[in-house]
């Protein structure tokens, strides 16, 4: 057995490897710098972790989300592996800690934030630290083409000049094939290197179903298929009354979103992964990280922004390898949304430069002062002073991080922390005349027991639970500790934050670049457009359409899709069928057309020109493109 496979069963009980798992690490070990594109569900966290365990020293994971850290941290320390994070919302202090623990206390794994990676700080601690390894989760992020881009991960080459003779490892779940190429020049490659397994999932059916009452469908579709799910909506208020409507029905579920309290989503979370909740109704914020194999069915209430994003969250149904669902309920008034998304995503340059304007105003910061700044943003009460829609705000200020002229952390809710600045047993010899206070020092020390070396999150209603208090009391318990320096006590914060990356300039030199503005919406729109396409065309195989968005041109038609199933059309002669397909490839001779295109020239029925046109594709004639048009191969 290799060290490999002993790693793997001795810290998470599997015998061997799934599919390109193990060949990723082996790759790693080679010394190539290698990008593994592994479906959602994949297993892409074991690569990394198994191979950084086999030789000495720590790896650093870059990962972009501050809950994905957290439950990739709390999964390794629960197989009694040493790990931690280090992120953007933390202070100075904590940093500090975090960096000495990576230094000096024998841990594998560092998770950064990649805005971290940036501060001049992190580069001078990183000589302290033995690399073995640095991962890029979520790599798509890197790539301007990318459905995510995050500008902060371009800083991610300065890693790559601090520690040069270290490989690198980026794992992403969906990447076109525009983006791998980008991947792997923006993290300097020396050559290519891409492991990628077929997307193809042979257990999961797609369905679409154009419906204008969703919510009736739902509650048939949901009563119809057994076992547990996911319901994806578009707005945090949308989950509760889709959960709402589906316990009024008899239907056990819940809803989450990132606006609810860490205690809170842990616990909805809990809830479902256990089977005490069916249904889980939520925002995008669920799924990253969550390992739960036997999910049945996932449904999204509405067509996303985009092919990738409904590719990874698709993909959380039936991990297991049991047959699952991916449903999609789609109306026509979905399209209008989706076409005022472009306009919501990208306001006009002069609203750009009037929003960092007038943010430098509400945080009366002047002129050519500024630089490394950090404030909390109440965006509710900034857009209700000016009188600005939300989103637009929001648009804004991601436009203007691309562009580099601050860092926009649009973070949900960041845990309070804790971290004692005397010592165990000074802190049991404390004294006090409270025997409240004294109870709840107890309680605080049976917490966690990591409070001495690092800071640790906390939940303060948790800790009220336990203690026998209420959370106003705790608050107040930890105020006054921090106040008398037994301890650092750092409160809960919810507020978004803007750091100003250089010194306020003059609205005039606001400009926005062509690639960060004009670029970036015509790839907006394209993938708009093919998440349209996949929910309003009904003449090929779903499956087929998605892998072939992916890059996968030989893809064949699954034959268990909607489309696929699709029988409500009329049996025809196969001699109309061998006639008419020698017409549409005679017509496609000239050039490419669309299904009316083909119909208004051909004077033919839509249900005998759809099942030849699927004849076709199946037999590798024609093929179907993105713009709807059908092309000869």
């Amino acid at each position: 057995m290799s060290i490999y496979a002993e790693i793997l069963r001795q810290y998470w009980g599997y015998e061997s490897f799934r599919g390109l798992q193990e060949e990723i690490i082996e790759s790693i070990a080679e010394g190539k710098d290698t990008l593994g594109l592994m479906p959602t569900g994949g297993g892409k966290s074991i690569t990394f972790q198994v191979y950084s365990l086999s030789v000495p020293g720590i790896c650093l994971v870059v990962t972009p989300l501050i809950s994905l850290m957290k439950d990739q941290v709390e999964n390794l320390q629960q197989r009694g592996i040493k790990a931690l994070a280090i992120h953007s919302g933390m202070n100075h202090k904590e940093v500090a800690q975090a960096f000495n623990a990576a230094a000096w206390g024998n841990y594998k794994f560092l998770y950064l934030s990649p805005e971290r990676i940036a501060t001049a700080y992190f580069q001078e601690r990183l000589a302290q630290l033995n690399v073995n390894l640095i991962t890029i989760d979520e790599a798509h992020c890197i790539s301007q083409w990318g459905y995510d881009f995050r500008p902060s991960y371009l800083g991610i080459k300065t890693l790559r000049a601090l520690v040069p003779h270290v490989q690198v490892l980026a794992l992403t779940a969906t990447a076109t094939p525009t983006v791998v190429n980008d991947i792997q020049k923006q993290l300097g490659f020396e050559r290519e290197n891409v492991l990628q397994k077929s997307f193809y999932r042979d257990n999961l059916i797609y369905v679409v179903r154009n419906r204008e009452d969703k919510m009736q469908y739902l509650l048939q579709a949901v009563e119809k298929v057994q076992g547990t799910g996911v319901i994806y909506t578009r707005s945090r208020k949308l989950t509760k009354e889709v959960a709402e409507y589906l316990k009024a029905s008899g239907i056990s579920a819940d809803h989450y979103h990132a606006g609810l309290s860490p205690m809170v989503r842990n616990r909805k979370q809990e809830e479902w992964k256990s089977g005490q909740t069916r249904v889980i109704v939520a925002t995008n914020a669920f799924g990253m990280g969550i390992d739960k194999a036997d999910v049945r069915f996932v449904i999204h209430i509405a067509p996303p922004d985009s092919l990738e994003a409904y590719f990874q969250e698709a993909g959380r149904a039936g991990r297991d390898g049991k047959r699952a669902y991916a449903l999609m309920i789609a109306s026509n008034r979905d399209k209008g949304v989706l076409t005022r998304k472009v306009i919501n995503e990208f306001p006009n340059k002069e609203f750009i430069a009037q929003v960092y304007d007038l943010m430098g105003s509400y945080f009366q910061i002047a002129i050519g002062t500024g630089a490394g700044m950090k404030r909390d943003l109440d965006i509710k009460d900034f857009c209700s002073i000016f009188n600005f829609s939300i989103q637009n705000v929001i648009s804004s200020l991601k436009i203007l991080q691309r562009q580099g002229f601050i860092e926009f952390s649009q973070s949900s809710v960041l845990p309070a922390r804790v971290h004692f600045k005397v010592r165990r047993d000074d802190l049991y010899s404390f004294d006090t005349p409270n025997p409240q206070l004294e109870n709840f020092i107890r309680t605080l020390l049976r917490y966690d027991g990591g409070f001495f070396t690092v800071y640790v999150p906390i939940e303060e209603e948790k800790l009220a639970e336990e203690a026998g208090l209420r959370k106003e009391q705790v608050v107040h318990f930890l105020s006054y500790l921090s106040s008398l320096k037994v301890l650092h006590y750092i409160p809960k914060r919810t507020t978004p934050y803007i750091t100003y990356i250089h010194e306020r300039v003059d609205k005039r030199y606001v400009k926005i670049s062509k690639e960060n503005y004009e670029d970036r919406k015509e790839e907006f729109q394209k993938r708009i457009d093919a998440s349209v396409h996949y929910a309003f065309d009904n003449t090929v195989c779903r499956s087929m359409k998605l892998l072939q968005y992916f890059g996968e041109k030989n893809a064949k038609p699954c034959g268990k899709c909607d489309v696929c199933q699709d029988k409500s059309s009329k049996p025809v002669r196969i001699s109309d069928i061998d006639s008419l397909a020698i017409k549409i490839q005679q017509s496609l001779k000239a050039e490419s057309k669309t299904l009316s295109q083909l119909m208004q020239e051909l004077s033919v029925k839509e249900d005998l020109l759809i099942k030849t046109l699927r004849l076709l594709i199946e037999y590798g004639k024609v093929r179907h493109m993105m713009n709807d048009k059908f092309e000869l191969l």
